[in-house]
């Protein structure tokens, strides 16, 4: 029943910023992270947040509360920067503060992912320059990644592979992309995909594990070798790449690599979740 005008900054013009946080048993997984990256957004976009950290937290809480809410949640936070007085990308004819929107659903991966996995298509839309708008910005304006789906999804894909303005393999629409090839595990440079909390803690898994883990250029032609494939959000987790553009990736046996780094990964959101 909730409802916002149709002059908020964020509906007007895609003026606002994001997280997505999984609640597992009472904990909200990595929120240290996720506000961090919400507070970098606000300072690179000018929103002036009218809370700290801690009370967003605890405002994220309350909502939890009030709807019983313990576990198998996914939480959509959203700031906008308010409502405009009209239609207009000026800041300054904004006449409220911010605008907090918390959306908590039940809500799990489909299990039907994990285990069969998903296919990519490598969209035509490249990921921006950090000069014209930063991948890393978890921002609203959306709109080149949902071009880039609607492509995958037209190929008979899932998720849209997508390439830096370089032509190196920078990320998906909505996920960050991995591959493994030889027992070493590759992702992007960073400096053209979404600034991922899943995707850094993978990074970590591996330098903690002492399994080989780079983050470099590679091209097309390396995905379609590759040994095993994977994606990465806080959402999924980990989930298993079978398909690049119509070429098979065999890693559907989950005592491969990237099934072992999707139990360490399990284990960690566990440990995150003990009281």
């Amino acid at each position: 029943d909730a409802k916002i005008s149709v002059f908020d900054s964020g509906y007007l013009v895609g003026d606002g910023i994001w997280e997505a946080v999984r609640l597992s048993k009472g904990t909200l997984i990595f929120i240290d992270d996720h506000l961090s990256r919400l507070w970098n957004a606000a300072k690179a976009t000018g929103i002036q947040l009218p809370f700290t950290k801690q009370e967003l937290r605890d405002i994220v809480h309350s909502v939890l509360k009030i709807n019983n809410m313990i576990d198998g949640v996914h939480v959509r936070i959203m700031v906008t920067r308010g409502i405009k007085k009209t239609p207009s990308q000026d800041p300054r004819l904004t006449i409220s503060g911010p605008n907090l929107v918390i959306i908590p659903e039940y809500k799990l991966a489909d299990l039907k992912s994990k285990t069969k996995g998903i296919k990519l298509f490598t969209s035509t839309i490249r990921r921006g320059s950090p000069d014209y708008l930063d991948p890393k910005l978890n921002c609203h304006s959306k709109l080149h990644e949902v071009q880039a789906l609607i492509q995958a999804i037209e190929a008979g894909a899932d998720e849209a592979l997508m390439l830096d303005v370089n032509g190196f393999v920078s990320t998906c629409n909505s996920t960050n992309f991995f591959m493994i090839k030889d027992g070493v595990v590759y992702t992007s440079t960073g400096q053209y995909c979404m600034n991922g909390i899943t995707r850094q803690k993978v990074i970590e898994i591996c330098a903690k594990n002492k399994i080989p883990c780079h983050q470099k250029n590679f091209s097309l032609y390396d995905t379609y070798g590759a040994d095993e494939a994977f994606v990465t959000g806080t959402f999924g987790g980990l989930t298993p790449v079978t398909k690049i553009d119509g070429k098979m990736i065999e890693n559907q046996n989950d005592l491969s690599l990237r099934g072992n780094l999707d139990r360490l990964y399990e284990e960690l959101i566990a440990n995150e979740s003990k009281p």
